[in-house]
């Protein structure tokens, strides 16, 4: 089974940085060849291997919203197909590395939120100017030392995957997955 590769991944994560449709994550993979339709897209974000998608509003009058996915699914999709292909199952798949990547997630949406929050609020107080440099400062660090602790719990969860006796067809060592931090 031909699968994404690096180089396609990242440009599929630039040109829909905003988030990607269910549809359109099916048809990045029909001309490899792989098996994934919208039916078995659902069933893996009902058995928690892919996150749910978040609404957004469409423009115009009645138009109603679509559930966008973060575009890392698209990597995660990459890795799952390829831990199929080596013979894992379903539930061997899920217990290896969902519930690590889907909590950090989860962490990286909290801490996004946080600092926007506080970045907004200083943006928003009259202080003094000290006062405001050494609050900035102080948000710069707790931004940069997120990202330290999400790519920190990322690369635990890759080697806790990595050892968990996977059987690997060309001996390299897996492919690690990661929606990438905006923290």
């Amino acid at each position: 089974m031909k699968l994404l590769d690096s180089q396609r991944l990242v440009q599929i994560e630039r040109e829909h940085a905003g988030g990607v449709p269910a549809r359109t994550i099916v048809e990045i993979f029909e001309p490899l060849g792989v098996r994934l339709s919208e039916a078995t897209f659902r069933k893996y974000v009902q058995v928690g291997l892919l996150p749910r998608s978040r609404r957004v509003g469409r423009k115009g009058k009645h138009r109603g919203s679509r559930g966008l996915y973060p575009v890392g699914v698209v990597r995660r999709i990459n890795v799952i197909k390829k831990m199929m292909a080596e013979g894992l199952t379903l539930e061997e798949i899920r217990r290896s590395f969902v519930f690590f990547r889907n909590e950090i997630e989860e962490l990286e949406r909290v801490l996004d939120a946080i600092l926007a929050g506080h970045s907004k609020e200083l943006g928003e107080r009259r202080l003094p100017a000290q006062k405001r440099r050494v609050l900035e400062r102080e948000l710069d660090e707790a931004r940069r030392n997120g990202v330290k602790l999400v790519r920190l719990l990322d690369r635990i969860a890759s080697q806790l995957v990595a050892g968990d006796g996977r059987r690997e067809q060309d001996g390299s060592e897996a492919e690690v997955f990661s929606a990438g931090s905006g923290v």
